[in-house]
């Protein structure tokens, strides 16, 4: 298959391509990729471990797969390494990746995104809600999907968090302190009116009271001269003298 060169430049970073060894120099390959530029290989991509003769690893017809590195005017520059999906320049805050759990410690899990180096998940940021250990949430092989914290190209470290990507947990608010009050002050008031005593009937007189009323009320009648005789119905003998001393002792005599 052949392409033209105006498609070539289209060719981005890192796209993985077949084609077959057709040189071999001390410098590296040639490799015809079925396109019209020629794809180069140097000796220093041929793989990731130090390479002193190109034939010792490849030979002329043998088929390799290979990345784009980038496009030359008169050739496609390419590895046979296979490139990092994440370049640390790549890597940004709050940048979505998604990658497997390689290895899972107390204080959190290492999950391989395809950078240099995996990124770290503390046991803080693995779930919403307490955790004790990362072992609790997840385990080697998980595929995963995280958020992107802090990079620290310097310290070769990743910051991610799962719980990033969770919802949150809505927690009821307390009430605020004036509805608390206004509350305090219904059910008191409520408190207040399922309780209220209602009000007291009122006593029957006693006989002490039947006898004083009746005493003022002859009391009056003398003064105004009239005579009034006094009904006995219903009085004993002894609540007569009880109103005998009594009118003795409070009333002047006619």
């Amino acid at each position: 298959m052949t392409t033209t060169s105006e498609t070539i430049p289209a060719l981005a970073p890192k796209t993985k391509l077949l084609g077959t060894v057709t040189k071999t120099t001390l410098a590296g390959i040639v490799v015809d990729v079925g396109m019209e530029l020629p794809g180069v290989v140097h000796i220093s991509q041929l793989r990731r471990e130090p390479v002193n003769r190109v034939e010792d690893f490849v030979q002329v017809g043998q088929k390799v797969e290979a990345w784009v590195r980038r496009v030359r005017k008169d050739r496609i520059e390419m590895t046979m390494i296979e490139p990092l999906q994440l370049e640390w320049s790549e890597m940004k805050p709050e940048m979505v990746v998604k990658g497997k759990v390689v290895r899972v410690e107390s204080y959190g899990a290492f999950v391989d995104i395809g950078a240099e180096r995996p990124g770290l998940v503390h046991v803080s940021e693995l779930t919403r809600g307490y955790v004790k250990s990362a072992g609790e949430v997840v385990k080697e092989g998980d595929e995963v999907e995280a958020v992107v914290l802090d990079v620290d190209r310097k310290k070769k470290q990743i910051r991610l968090s799962m719980k990033a990507l969770q919802p949150e947990i809505v927690e009821e608010k307390p009430a605020k302190k004036e509805e608390r009050k206004g509350k305090g002050k219904r059910g008191a008031k409520a408190r207040v009116e399922e309780n209220e005593t209602p009000p007291a009937v009122e006593a029957e007189p006693t006989v002490m009271e039947m006898a004083w009323r009746e005493a003022l009320e002859k009391a009056q009648a003398r003064k105004n001269g009239e005579k009034t005789k006094r009904s006995k119905s219903g009085i004993s003998q002894e609540q007569e003298e009880i109103l005998s001393r009594t009118l003795k002792s409070r009333l002047p005599t006619a």
